[in-house]
């Protein structure tokens, strides 16, 4: 990220090319806060930086993805490589649907999150 909030490199340059963390896929819908180890993040990358922020309160991927203005995808490698780290817990999250879908009212719920942004 630039000084004026614009990105400076490609997005795919953020996560080193990788589509995928190195630990488990994270879905779109999980939870992440930040964790109380935070020495060292100042030597990251302006993105990982802006995540521990956020992640100050309970917030989801694709809430990070969204303020972020990086795909999904993105969000979840960054989300996936802080975790792994030690920077963010990931919350449990609610049981999904017969079809491994998440409940329609938890994603009526994410929505409504990222419309009042």
């Amino acid at each position: 990220m630039s000084e004026d909030g614009g990105r400076v490199v490609p997005v795919y340059a953020v996560t080193g090319g990788r589509t995928r963390s190195a630990g488990n896929d994270l879905p779109l819908e999980t939870v992440v806060t930040a964790t109380d180890r935070t020495a060292g993040i100042g030597d990251c990358q302006p993105e990982y930086r802006f995540i521990v922020q956020l992640a100050a309160s309970p917030v989801s991927v694709v809430e990070i993805g969204a303020r972020l203005h990086v795909p999904v995808g993105v969000a979840r490698v960054l989300v996936g490589d802080l975790a792994d780290a030690g920077y963010l817990v990931v919350h449990a999250l609610p049981a999904a649907t017969a079809e491994g879908r998440p409940e329609p009212a938890l994603l009526e719920r994410l929505l409504e999150g990222l419309l009042a942004r």
